[in-house]
């Protein structure tokens, strides 16, 4: 017969051990025992938040699992009910939404580092690509971040027409283009090369300077317009 919650010792109790020594010493299993909050007649949270990890398919640390569980999923795990699944599914989308990046009107970009540190959490994990166009004013401010396509798991479908359109309703003088790739490598490929000029020898007849574009990977990143690192320079 497993051992209550209330029969361990405080600090191997996921609640009190966060109180007493700080949330950053709690294993997974213990943090998301918080959020499951009460186990069963045989089973303490931790251990039915330990049953929920192992439907990680990847079998490593990583919980963004979590985002793409669904709720049927979880409700196989018994002492797992909707409550529960939807409570857990609710903490996975407030996960992706906090690596978004905020406060970005107050951003100044200098270099292909800077917008890639703006959006490598939030896109280096994506499954699709997804394309971003970022809006700056002369002095390199970004204004506006706007999502233009989101693409199969290998391609992100984008036309010039849909970048300057969305710029010359902001009135953009200076644009950044980013986007991911599913695979980790952040290599760019031929098709993100002819885009690109595309994209630059048409912003270039609207008199709209594209600054780069910047391929995301896991952890990694590439600038296309590569021979001219520092934003402000082009091919």
């Amino acid at each position: 017969m497993p051992i209550k919650m209330k029969e361990l010792p405080l600090s191997e109790r996921p609640y009190e051990k966060l109180e007493l020594y700080g949330a950053e010493t709690l294993t997974n299993s213990e943090l998301l025992a918080i959020i499951i909050k009460t186990g069963t007649r045989d089973e303490t949270s931790v251990m039915l938040a330990q049953k929920i990890l192992n439907l990680n398919q990847n079998k490593n640390q990583d919980l963004r699992f979590l985002q793409d569980i669904s709720i049927k999923e979880l409700m196989t795990i018994k002492g797992i009910g909707k409550i529960k699944a939807i409570q857990i599914k609710a903490i996975g989308e407030l996960t992706k939404r906090l690596s978004k990046p905020i406060n970005n009107m107050k951003i100044k970009i200098k270099s292909p580092k800077d917008i890639a540190n703006l959006f490598m959490q939030e896109l280096r994990y994506e499954k699709k690509e997804i394309m971003k166009l970022v809006i700056l004013n002369t002095k390199n401010m970004v204004q506006k971040i706007i999502n233009i396509s989101l693409g199969a798991t290998n391609s992100a479908s984008v036309e010039p027409k849909e970048i300057l359109l969305e710029a010359i309703k902001c009135q953009a003088t200076k644009i950044i283009l980013i986007h991911n790739h599913p695979s980790g490598d952040p290599t760019p490929s031929q098709a993100d090369y002819r885009v690109t000029d595309r994209i630059y020898e048409c912003a270039d007849i609207m008199g709209i300077e594209l600054l780069d574009h910047i391929v995301i990977g896991d952890g990694k990143y590439e600038s296309i317009l590569s021979r001219g690192t520092a934003c402000g320079n082009t091919h």
